[in-house]
């Protein structure tokens, strides 16, 4: 899924009413979410074996594995399309921080936080694993995310969900602090009839060929 805010905002406006999508498209509706203060933390339940490490400049392949573990599902693309010397000059920036969530050892989660725009934060990537879904995982992750955001010099953390995310993200991220700014609708490829996904992915998104 592409960054909302960093679309080409040149685009027309869709029209009111039922825009067909071409076979072999997917549409996807977007919701764009901000907050401008670090709320307060919530409560988290059971936090044994659960902890956070940061990936520093990990190699593509190692990225790439960890993104797809935890994103296949729902969806994530972006990073498996990206040219392999264009992901290395955004994993490896310093000011891009990555971190794997771990429970009792083995990956569970990963969360990304992009300060390159100065005075904000955009939570670009952030996710557990299909075994951690339920299990206070999310909100040990999203509290050490907000943590982090906010130990920076910024003004606004940022992020995005949408309809192919499971159904309890947009109210956790509400839950969590952040408000509604804006609504977008992407449309691309399908990746697994790209080849880029297996047909298995997502079977909550229809494949229409």
């Amino acid at each position: 899924m592409s960054t909302a805010e960093k679309s080409d905002h040149s685009n027309p406006e869709l029209p009111m009413g039922y825009s067909p999508v071409p076979r072999g498209k997917l549409a996807n509706a977007v919701t764009c979410l901000e907050m401008t203060e670090k709320p307060l933390p919530r409560e988290i339940g059971n936090t044994a074996g659960l902890s956070l490490e940061r990936m520093l400049a990990p190699d593509p392949q190692t990225y790439r594995q960890l993104f797809r573990a935890i994103g296949e599902d729902w969806l994530w693309v972006s990073r498996l399309v990206m040219a392999d010397e264009a992901l290395k000059a955004v994993i490896g920036d310093p000011l891009v921080e990555i971190y794997v969530l771990l429970s009792n050892g083995l990956q569970a989660g990963m969360l990304e936080l992009d300060f390159r725009q100065p005075g904000q934060c955009e939570l670009v990537f952030f996710g557990v694993g299909e075994s951690a879904i339920g299990t206070g995982a999310g909100r040990y992750l999203m509290n050490h995310a907000l943590s982090i955001a906010w130990a920076h010099p910024i003004e606004r953390l940022w992020v995005h969900t949408c309809h192919f995310d499971h159904p309890n993200a947009l109210p956790f991220y509400q839950r969590s602090g952040f408000s509604p700014y804006a609504f977008m609708v992407e449309v691309t490829d399908d990746p697994r009839l790209t080849g880029v996904l297996p047909r298995s992915a997502a079977p909550h998104v229809p494949i229409l060929e």
